[in-house]
């Protein structure tokens, strides 16, 4: 019997080659799966699925993670506001883990005897789904022809049309790469430090030129309302917001970072949903949580959004993170008013039963209700002693 192998398949040049060259040089029984985590439509998996089969694959399967990426991944990103260096929503890297989940699982449910995916030596995802394979099923060995072999563009292309498969390989302009929380986008401008996206990079071109009002509610923390509809499903809540704020041209930057290998990478992106759920969910914070409570969490969100880059997400710990996330969140309920603009927004207001400002002890910089002058005066005393005494001393020695 020939052994199994589990390709993770997208379709792309390195998966394609992979799947040929295992079935047919190495005589593997190639069952190749997608993992989409809302990138993929129907018509693109279908046209997917095809060219599995046309390269070999024995079976091929289209696995949907996408409400249990929301649901263990996203939401907790919203909790923890989490941006990586203060920008990137983490749209790949956290998609990876889930994609690299779910094919390990397929892998062990039919008894494979290996695992192979497409990546590069030079990127975060060798690294990600290496180590979310061997953590999860160190039994099953992995296979990564384009990573060992060191491969070219040309050589894969030239190996497939030996082979009698013809495709359109031709290398597009800008490398896109989309999914629910967001379109990574990279490109000849990001591989240079001076350099930008030029307006034509981006999927999302500017389609509105006026000004509109978005109302995003959020019960427990979780988005729950898009202009007053309200959504039980939240993977349709935020494809709603995308799809408003996208017209817009929202949410482009670009992301420089450190990788897990330890060099910089360059990445554009664009990511209206998500950056407009953030920081609507983060206004909404500031009325609702305590100072400590605001700390606290952006010393976790920082964290583990960190962690989550680095294909740490079977850390235990990432789970305790989680649960001090969710807690956080009971009084985070109510609604952000955001004014929408070309390639931008404005935060405008929040309504909130939890707001903090509606305590009656006083309007800050008008009336004070819950003290009085002397307070004041003896408060501001008391809290001054450290310091006094500090410079006090410094005082004495310095004579």
């Amino acid at each position: 019997m020939k052994e199994k192998v589990v390709l993770a398949f997208s379709g792309g040049l390195d998966t394609s080659f992979c799947a040929m060259y295992l079935s047919k040089e190495k005589g593997y029984e190639v069952y190749t799966a997608v993992a989409n985590t809302g990138g993929f439509d129907d018509e693109e998996l279908k046209r997917i699925e095809e060219r599995a089969y046309k390269l070999g694959a024995v079976k091929h399967i289209a696995i949907d993670v996408t409400k249990e990426y929301y649901e263990k991944s996203i939401k907790y990103m919203v909790f923890g506001n989490v941006l990586r260096n203060g920008t990137y929503p983490i749209s790949v890297s956290s998609e990876r883990i889930f994609q690299a989940i779910a094919i390990i699982n397929y892998a062990k449910e039919i008894g494979a005897d290996y695992v192979a995916h497409g990546s590069t030596g030079a990127g975060n995802d060798q690294i990600r789904f290496d180590l979310t394979f061997e953590v999860l099923a160190p039994e099953i060995k992995i296979l990564t022809p384009t990573r060992d072999m060191t491969l070219t563009r040309e050589y894969e292309i030239n190996y497939l049309k030996q082979h009698g498969y013809e495709a359109d390989f031709t290398k597009m302009e800008y490398s896109i790469n989309k999914g629910l929380w967001g379109t990574s986008i990279g490109g000849k401008e990001t591989l240079k430090s001076e350099q930008t996206l030029p307006e034509k990079a981006y999927p999302s071109q500017l389609q509105e030129k006026g000004e509109e009002t978005l109302t995003i509610g959020f019960d427990n923390g979780e988005i729950s309302s898009v202009n007053g509809k309200t959504y039980s499903d939240k993977v349709k809540a935020i494809q709603a917001v995308e799809a408003i704020g996208s017209r817009y041209a929202i949410g482009r930057d670009m992301h420089i970072g450190d990788t897990i290998i330890g060099i910089k990478g360059r990445v554009g992106f664009e990511a209206a949903g998500p950056l407009l759920i953030i920081n609507a969910h983060k206004m909404l914070e500031k009325h609702t949580l305590t100072k400590w409570q605001q700390y606290w969490k952006d010393q976790i969100g920082n964290w583990y959004g960190m962690f989550l880059h680095e294909a740490q997400y079977l850390e235990p710990v990432m789970r305790d993170m989680e649960a001090f996330l969710q807690n956080s969140q009971r009084n985070v309920n109510g609604a952000v008013t955001i004014q929408l603009r070309p390639y931008g927004y404005t935060l405008v207001g929040v309504e909130s039963d939890f707001d903090l400002m509606k305590a009656d002890f006083g309007e800050y910089g008008e009336v004070n209700k819950a003290w009085t002058a002397d307070d004041a005066k003896g408060f501001t005393k008391i809290l001054g002693m450290p310091t006094k005494i500090y410079f006090n001393v410094q005082e004495k020695n310095s004579k």
